[in-house]
């Protein structure tokens, strides 16, 4: 028995190599087996074959095991759990776009169902509360397709000289940074340990010290009288930040705080949940998320031009993405004119975002707050409600552009015992 027992410990202590990984319970297993010793499938093609009723849990064990079987090889701590949500934009964008640009009716047809499909599941994922990897993997597999296309096709046949070509590479070089910089930390509000006592035994009194512990006997014994007495400000504490008290992450929330059900956690002077870059916007990125929409902005505005001028040299630019004559000609143009079509799209989608983003900066609002005053009727609306003035905490223009510049200055980094 001890030296099954070594050598099981023996097993588990070994390093995993790049194709192997330990599953859901617990076992070691490898990529290769990802068709073997399914028991859960081989019992619902049974039944399916049989003609007999599925189990309720059949469907999502089945599903549990294939999430829980693809993995991607890794070379260090074995393979990595690979995300479904991240495969349909990798296959659905380029079909979709070598569809459209077969015809004119099915780039119409494609084009405008296609934001139709994303709109939709984005209700669907925001409705459930639920994370998802899908849309930060259609941006940034978008923003690969993109430039790939523009090199290998534009480029080659196109008026396109080093100086264009540089700037289009810089500006999505520095959407990526700005990116992966907004993705960092959106400011996730931390328990103060300095007023950890004072604050926990509010709502849940600390059980008595020993004495003998800290060497010292100034130790305050905890009477009925100190409790009745502690429960009672507690009970004064709650009625007073009942409001700011988070139940889930267990810390009182500083104002324009808020608790993110997707994320799970509560942001500094939370703006929204962005699904584009699966994170919160927040007081620590904020600044970088207007940075990254202005990056993107600015180069795709720059390459759905230089593509325009390529497929439609004798067009006007401005008018060439409504009337190119003869762009279906050739499917390496037609092709360049869809994708041009598409940048267009998520352009203008991106573009009201921002103007919406710099509104709201303007009148020192969130877009948390936003909504909740719309809801509660106490704001004031213009510009077809772009504008959302709730009044709070406006400074003026200069006053609220000067705040939220410097905003994310005024956190001090996180010490060791935060992060533990």
């Amino acid at each position: 028995m001890k030296k099954r027992a070594n050598k099981v410990l023996k097993e588990e202590d070994e390093v995993l190599c790049c194709c192997e990984y330990v599953n859901r319970h617990g076992e070691r297993s490898h990529v290769a087996a990802c068709c073997c010793d399914c028991e859960d499938l081989d019992d619902a093609c049974d039944r399916f074959l049989k003609r007999e009723p599925q189990k309720p849990e059949s469907l999502s064990q089945v599903a549990a095991l294939v999430s829980d079987r693809i993995r991607v090889p890794w070379l260090w701590g074995g393979a990595r759990k690979l995300d479904l949500s991240i495969i349909p934009p990798l296959i659905l964008l380029p079909a979709l776009l070598h569809l459209a640009a077969l015809h004119f009716l099915l780039g119409v047809a494609v084009l405008t169902a296609l934001p139709g499909l994303v709109l939709w599941y984005y209700y669907f994922t925001h409705r459930k509360k639920g994370r998802t990897l899908f849309f930060l993997s259609l941006a940034l597999f978008s923003l690969a397709y993109m430039y790939y296309l523009f090199i290998t096709e534009v480029l080659p046949h196109g008026d396109v000289g080093r100086l264009e070509l540089a700037a289009v590479s810089l500006g999505v070089i520095l959407t990526l940074l700005a990116l992966f910089h907004t993705k960092r930390d959106p400011g996730v509000v931390r328990p103060n340990h300095e007023e950890v006592h004072s604050t926990v035994t509010y709502h849940s009194p600390l059980a008595d010290r020993d004495s003998s512990l800290n060497g010292t006997r100034n130790d305050v014994m905890l009477t009925a009288s100190n409790r009745m007495s502690s429960e009672q400000e507690g009970q004064e504490l709650n009625e007073k930040d009942r409001r700011n008290w988070c139940p889930v992450c267990k810390v009182v929330r500083p104002p324009r705080a808020g608790h993110c059900r997707i994320c799970g956690v509560c942001v500094l002077r939370l703006d929204h949940h962005c699904v584009w870059i699966n994170s919160c916007v927040g007081q620590a990125n904020h600044c970088s998320f207007l940075l990254t929409l202005v990056f993107f902005l600015m180069t795709s505005l720059y390459g759905i031009s230089l593509v325009l001028q390529s497929v439609c040299p004798h067009q006007n630019i401005y008018t060439a993405l409504f009337y190119c004559p003869g762009v279906y000609n050739q499917f390496r143009t037609a092709l360049c004119f869809t994708c041009a079509w598409y940048s267009s799209i998520v352009t203008g989608g991106l573009l009201h975002l921002l103007v919406v983003q710099i509104f709201n900066i303007s009148y020192n609002v969130t877009e948390r707050e936003a909504r909740a005053a719309l809801r509660e009727k106490t704001a004031r609306r213009a510009c077809w409600g772009l504008i959302v003035d709730t009044g709070v905490y406006s400074q003026g223009f200069h006053g609220n552009w000067c705040e939220f510049m410097t905003m994310g200055v005024k956190l001090s980094p996180p010490s060791p015992t935060d992060l533990v």
